[in-house]
């Protein structure tokens, strides 16, 4: 290995390309080999020979389960992009290969963080902070230079969109994510070059299926989810959105048993989950 480079797993597993130059393969087979991950590339070796990716070239990671015939061989893999090429990998410890793979390719980078962007569904008028991201199990930590420490739970995450940003006068890319701070929704915005960007967003993403807002509900439930994402107290929602009180409990009772908000205490308090929030900031851009 060159210098500076160092090995982070060594595993047997399965790959197997699926998009060649932005085509689609029809027919795929996985190839037994060796995974060797370093901090810079990640090597397949097979019989077939030794194929390196430069990790720098990564831009973007997906974890997926079965989707055809083929890959069904395998019970959880891997989905790299690079460039317009796509290679799956399925190492034996998926989940632990995953875990290297993007604290080799985050750790450590140096991003603009915007935090909080917005409070409660309000923007908020806060600076570009310099930072230093690093990653957990299923956790973002960003250091920020003037002392304030952001913690992103993959499973905390509502939404998270890409776009472009004016930072410090010049357009760059960013990634939007929502999350909660002691209860209050809030929005971190992340900037940096392309492939942490990208790379920071597929990490961030992989709690969002849980977080999806296809759920059809009344227009008092709504109320309720919108009065709550902006930062009302549970016990005001009676009197904020006029209802009685029966009916805001029967209401959160609802909620809750759907997965959009936690039951705090019996008598009754809530708040939002990451699916809730999604569903609230979606109520809200309909208004």
């Amino acid at each position: 290995m060159s210098d500076g480079e160092q090995k982070l797993a060594d595993s047997t597993g399965k790959f197997v390309q699926v998009v060649v130059d932005g085509r689609k393969r029809n027919e795929v087979d996985w190839v037994n080999g060796r995974l060797i991950l370093s901090n810079k590339r990640l090597v397949l070796v097979s019989n077939e020979g030794k194929r390196t990716i430069a990790l720098s070239e990564v831009s973007g990671v997906k974890s997926g389960t079965n989707v055809n015939e083929a890959i069904a061989k395998v019970s959880g893999y891997l989905s790299l992009q690079v460039g317009s090429n796509v290679t799956l990998i399925a190492p034996r410890d998926v989940e632990e290969f995953e875990r290297k793979l993007y604290s080799a390719m985050l750790d450590q980078s140096v991003v603009l963080v915007k935090h909080p962007a917005v409070e409660g569904g309000v923007v908020q008028d806060t600076g570009w902070e310099k930072g230093r991201l690093s990653t957990e199990d299923d956790a973002v930590n960003l250091a920020l230079a003037n002392g304030t420490f952001v913690e992103l739970l993959v499973d905390d995450v509502g939404t998270v969109e890409r776009a472009e940003k004016t930072v410090r006068g010049k357009k760059r890319r960013a990634v939007e994510v929502e999350h909660t701070i002691d209860g209050t929704s809030v929005e971190t915005h992340v900037s940096g070059g392309g492939q942490t960007v990208a790379v920071l967003e597929s990490f961030v993403r992989r709690g969002e299926a849980a977080t999806q807002t296809d759920v059809d509900l009344s227009q008092a439930e709504n109320e309720v989810l919108m009065a709550l994402y902006s930062g009302v107290s549970p016990f005001q929602i009676p009197s904020f959105v006029g209802m009685d009180v029966d009916q805001v409990e029967e209401t959160f009772q609802r909620l809750v048993e759907n997965d959009i908000l936690e039951a705090v205490r019996v008598r009754k308090e809530v708040q939002l989950e990451a699916r809730g929030r999604s569903v609230a900031s979606d109520a809200m851009a309909d208004q």
